[in-house]
């Protein structure tokens, strides 16, 4: 009896590790099905950026991601085997990350000789935002948002820290805080400088360097939302009206479950339902 109740105990221990990993498995073909799918209708080339909260297999640790120099590494890769003719379609969902990869990517995209299309379902901040703006066309979800693009020293926006050599003698300010102004105000201008090649394309160089400088200012929190009718004041153009297939899309790649659900809601029978999402490419 007791040989048998341990060994009913190994099993529920092998099937709690080989349920999330098959699960995990089937998922992850249904996007590349899809994926190719949209492909085959689109003519384009299809790359996904979608930062979620994921666990680690068996511990069940959550992890935050972010736009890291991996996620740079196979963007170009992906980049450079797709043919100079062919489009490339970029669903975004991220909070950002580092300044590097971000640029890199952008710069990639925007040396494509192809159009360009990035989709922003929900929100596309920081580094997201400047990957946006490489673009040929930006179609966000009428609620979707980008964010600002002020560079972040350590734990502070390089912005605040040269306030602080504003509203304070300098001769009262320690070392370590110059220093860190002193990167602040390279990081500022690097970034600005980037910005505005981005966005040459889009406007003439004047706007362009103006509207780099008001996304790379500092005069908004990190978290400002910059969404559809934002970004036209700001002269951007930008669809407001993403095919079904991108939601369907962001639907494969589930957040990480919860034993309670935060929301709820019974969908509707109509034209807006689950089931009807990607029923057709457009």
């Amino acid at each position: 009896m007791e040989f048998s109740l341990v060994g009913f105990i190994w099993i529920l221990v092998i099937l709690a590790t080989l349920i999330p990993a098959v699960r995990q498995r089937r998922l992850a073909m249904e996007r590349i099905s899809f994926i190719s799918s949209i492909q085959r209708e689109r003519g384009s080339r299809v790359i996904t950026m979608i930062h979620r909260q994921e666990s680690l297999a068996f511990l069940g640790i959550p992890l935050r991601r972010f736009i890291d120099i991996e996620d740079s590494e196979e963007v170009l890769r992906a980049i450079r085997l797709t043919p100079d003719d062919m489009p490339i379609d970029l669903v975004l969902h991220t909070p950002g990350g580092l300044v590097l990869a971000s640029e890199q990517i952008a710069s990639a995209l925007r040396r494509h000789p192809g159009k360009i299309t990035v989709f922003v379902p929900h929100y596309a901040m920081s580094g997201g935002t400047m990957i946006a703006l490489a673009a040929d066309e930006i179609v966000m979800d009428e609620n979707a948002v980008l964010g600002p693009l002020d560079p972040q020293v350590g734990q502070y926006p390089a912005a605040s820290i040269l306030q602080v050599l504003k509203d304070k003698n300098p001769n009262r300010i320690d070392d370590e805080t110059l220093i860190l102004a002193d990167i602040s105000r390279k990081a500022i201008r690097q970034l600005r400088e980037s910005v505005s090649g981005l966005l040459d394309h889009r406007m003439d160089a004047e706007r362009a360097a103006e509207v780099a400088a008001s996304l790379t200012s500092g005069q908004w929190t990190h978290d400002f939302p910059i969404n559809c009718s934002f970004l036209r004041g700001m002269g951007i153009d930008v669809s407001c009206n993403p095919p079904d297939v991108v939601y369907h899309l962001m639907d494969l790649y589930p957040q990480l479950p919860q034993r309670r659900p935060s929301i709820q809601y019974v969908p509707l029978p109509n034209a807006k339902s689950e089931g009807d999402r990607g029923s057709r490419v457009q």
